[in-house]
C-alpha cells in the first residue's frame, strides 16, 4: 500500500527531546515499512526513517530559534502533500484539524488522528463542518467530548521493542513528561513526600508553563527528596524509567492516552496514576499499576507498587503495547476507509452550528 503520513513539524520524527504525537508517528512509520509498505513521511527535515521524507521543513520548529510563526511551515507542507495526493492510496494525518479544509472534497482515501484534548469549546463547529473527516481516537475516553463526530475507530498507541528492562533498583519514583498544572508535578511531589521515597523529576517546561514552574514548583524543589534533572531524550529514557520503583501519572484533566504510562510499563515499571481520562484504559489495576483517586491513595500504593511483578508487566505492555499490533490495528482501518466499509460507531450529531453558542 502507498501510505503518506503526514506529522506535526513541532518536533522531529522521532523527537530528539520530548515530543508524544511525533513519537507515535515515527514509530507507525518505521513499523509500516518493515511490514512491507511503501511509506512517504511529511516531516521536518531532520526526522530519521526508513521511509521517504519530505521535508516540511528544515528542524523541528519547537528547537528552531528562526521560526516566528509555525502555521507557516505547516500550511506550506499541506499544500505539497495536497499536490501529490495522487500518489498515495491513503493520506493519514496527524495535524490536528489543520488540513480539513485542503482535503474535504477526497475523504475517501483520508484519515485523521486526533492526539490531543478534545474539550475545547470551538471544536464542535470544526467538526461539524467538516463532519466528512474519518477519524481515529487514541483512546475510547477521548471521544467523550464529541461522541458524534465521524469516528472510525480506536488505536491505542504501541511502541517497538527499544526500551531495555529495568529492576526498579534506584529506588526512587519517577515523573516524566511536561510541567504544567493538568500533568501534576505539584501532586507527584506530595505523593513521593507522603511515601518517604525520593521523586526525580524529568520534564521540560514551555514558555506557556514557565510562570507556573516558577510560582508554583520551583519552590517545591527545596525538599530534598525532591530531585529535578529537566528534559531529556530517549537514550537516556530507558534508564531513568527502568531504575525507577514506580511511575507517578497524577494527572487531572481528560488525558488522551499518555505515551509515558506504556513507556514506563515496556521497562517493567509499575504505574500509579489518576483516574482520569485514557488511564483506566491503559493501566490494568494490580497488575501493570494502581489506578488511585486522589494524593494520598496514591501514596498508600507506592508499597504495593513495588511488590508487583515487573517481568510480567513488561510481558503485558508488549501484548497490549506494540508497535506491530498498532500498524495492524491501522492498516485495517486504512482498508476499511478505501473499501468505503467504514462505519460510525456513535450516531451522528442531528444538526450543524455557526456560533460558538449554539456549538455548547
Amino acid at each position: 500500500m502507498r501510505i503518506a503520513q503526514v506529522a506535526p513539524l513541532m518536533e522531529s520524527c522521532p523527537p530528539r527531546l520530548y515530543g508524544g504525537t511525533e513519537r507515535v508517528v515515527s514509530f507507525l512509520t518505521e513499523e509500516l515499512v518493515r511490514l512491507g509498505h511503501d511509506v512517504t513521511l511529511f516531516a521536518s527535515g531532520d526526522s530519521r526513517t526508513l521511509a521517504a521524507l519530505e521535508a516540511g521543513c528544515h528542524t523541528a520548529l519547537r528547537l528552531d530559534e528562526r521560526c516566528k510563526d509555525p502555521l507557516v511551515h505547516h500550511l506550506a507542507m499541506l499544500h505539497r502533500v495536497r499536490q501529490r495526493a495522487h500518489q498515495f492510496d491513503i493520506l493519514h494525518f496527524h495535524t490536528d484539524y489543520l488540513h480539513f479544509p485542503l482535503f474535504a472534497d477526497r475523504p475517501d482515501n483520508t484519515l485523521t488522528t486526533l492526539h490531543g484534548r478534545l474539550d475545547l469549546p470551538d471544536l464542535p463547529i470544526m467538526m461539524r463542518e467538516f463532519a466528512m473527516m474519518p477519524l481515529i481516537s487514541i483512546s475510547d475516553a477521548q471521544r467523550r467530548p464529541i461522541p458524534w463526530a465521524n469516528w472510525c475507530g480506536t488505536v491505542l498507541h504501541g511502541l517497538p521493542d527499544y526500551l531495555r528492562p529495568g529492576d526498579g533498583g534506584g529506588r526512587y519514583l519517577a515523573f516524566l513528561g511536561r510541567i504544567s498544572p493538568e500533568k501534576g508535578p505539584d501532586r507527584a511531589i506530595a505523593i513521593a513526600c507522603r511515601a518517604g521515597l525520593p521523586l526525580r523529576i524529568a520534564a521540560k517546561v514551555d514558555r506557556v508553563d514557565r510562570d507556573y514552574f516558577e510560582a508554583t514548583i520551583r519552590p517545591l524543589l527545596d525538599n530534598p527528596l525532591v530531585e529535578f534533572i529537566g528534559e531529556i531524550g530517549d537514550h537516556e529514557k530507558a534508564r531513568f524509567l527502568g531504575e525507577a520503583a514506580a511511575l507517578l501519572f497524577p494527572i487531572d484533566w481528560p488525558e488522551p492516552f499518555g505515551l509515558v504510562m506504556i513507556e514506563a510499563m515496556a521497562t517493567g515499571t509499575p504505574v500509579i496514576a489518576l483516574r482520569y481520562g485514557s488511564v483506566p484504559e491503559i493501566v490494568e489495576d494490580g497488575l501493570t499499576g494502581f489506578i488511585v483517586d486522589d494524593v494520598e491513595s496514591a501514596a498508600e500504593a507506592v508499597p504495593r507498587a513495588l511488590g508487583l511483578d515487573r517481568s510480567a508487566i513488561r510481558r503485558r505492555s508488549r501484548e497490549r503495547f506494540s508497535a506491530e499490533r498498532m500498524a495492524l490495528d491501522y492498516l485495517s482501518l486504512y482498508e476499511r476507509v478505501l473499501s468505503g466499509t467504514g462505519r460510525r460507531d456513535f450516531p451522528r450529531a442531528p444538526r450543524r452550528v455557526a456560533t460558538r453558542e449554539a456549538a455548547e
